[in-house]
């Protein structure tokens, strides 16, 4: 090739070697296997010199001979709805915490609520070999995932219960929770509450509506088609929804809020109206306690959450947990204000 057409070098070298090592230590390849995975039989001597070597090169191991060989990736991988979503920052770190201690490295990724997207990551991680998966599920079909947790792979699901498989799933009461947050502004004294949620095709936002609808029924209150919307949580549909429930001769004189990106809508919503709106939460968001007034929720504990699911994998890992279970965790009323407030009319 002329010298005008020979290729640039690449400004990135060749990753060193444990042949490198050993010839820059002056000692054999075995020494220097035995230095990198912590196996005995070296002196402190040659374990400086091998140490030096390695430091001077940047050598690091490779884990894919490793796994190879162990058969294991000390790899969990985390299947989350949305990294952006603040719900999930205690949750995942939460899972972090256990993985790092049990000396695993935690490898997430978003489904963005797409089942499609949800099925193609949870098996792209499992042709990684990771040895786990903990999956927040986006679709009710979990079949796909059978061939893995049969050939080994861990799995648990949280937040959301698997579909048409039998698996651990860790979840929160959120039946409960939207019965105690709708009951609570039945005992302030409302009777038109409205209920603005997310896709009734996801497990928390029908039983939130279940849970809304039979608070209503036990307080003896009708509930109207209009005072009910479910959908995407974008703030558009959210604020037509909410304006449209606060108009009208009878509007809504409270708002149960399905969860944390719908009362952000629902705030600036009731912010721009001078009529005082009561309203309820269901997940704590931050500042929640500085507006005025602050905002009532029913919260959720994360990183309890994520710390359950990632002990329940663990579990199946290391054999003492085999026969799957479902594990349900309390919610908590949290009065700040916005909850109590009487209907205005």
């Amino acid at each position: 090739m002329p010298e005008t057409q020979r290729r640039p070098e690449s400004r990135y070298g060749n990753r060193p070697t444990m042949k490198d090592v050993a010839a820059r230590a002056g000692v054999g390849l075995k020494t220097v296997s035995r230095v990198v995975n912590g196996e005995p039989g070296v002196t402190p001597e040659t374990e400086r010199r091998v140490q030096e070597a390695i430091d001077a090169l940047g050598f690091r191991r490779n884990d894919s001979a490793r796994v190879l060989r162990k058969g294991s990736t000390a790899s969990i991988g985390l299947v989350l709805e949305d990294l952006a979503d603040p719900f999930y920052g205690p949750l995942s770190r939460a899972v972090e915490e256990i993985a790092r201690a049990h000396g695993a490295l935690l490898i997430n990724g978003s489904s963005a609520e797409d089942p499609d997207r949800e099925q193609e990551l949870a098996l792209a991680l499992c042709a990684r070999r990771v040895d786990g998966l903990v999956v927040i599920p986006a679709g009710d079909d979990h079949r796909y995932l059978e061939p893995e947790i049969k050939a080994g792979v861990a799995t648990v699901f949280v937040d959301r219960p698997a579909g048409q498989i039998d698996a651990d799933c860790v979840l929160s009461d959120n039946f409960g929770g939207a019965h105690e947050g709708v009951t609570h502004l039945v005992a302030h004294g409302h009777r038109r509450i409205g209920f603005i949620g997310d896709m009734p095709r996801i497990h928390t936002a029908a039983e939130r509506l279940r849970g809304y609808r039979t608070a209503m029924e036990d307080a003896g209150i009708p509930v109207e088609d209009a005072w009910m919307s479910l959908g995407a949580t974008d703030p558009l549909r959210v604020r037509r929804a909410a304006e449209e429930m606060l108009s009208g001769p009878a509007p809504v004189t409270a708002i149960f809020s399905g969860n944390n990106r719908v009362t952000v809508t629902v705030i600036r919503v009731l912010a721009e109206r001078t009529r005082r709106v009561a309203l309820v939460a269901f997940d704590d968001l931050e500042l929640a306690d500085l507006l005025q007034p602050g905002v009532t929720v029913i919260a959720q504990d994360a990183a309890t959450l994520g710390r359950t699911a990632a002990e329940r994998l663990f579990g199946q890992l290391d054999g003492t947990l085999i026969t799957p279970e479902r594990i349900e965790l309390p919610t908590r009323l949290v009065r700040r204000g916005s909850g109590e407030l009487p209907p205005a009319d």
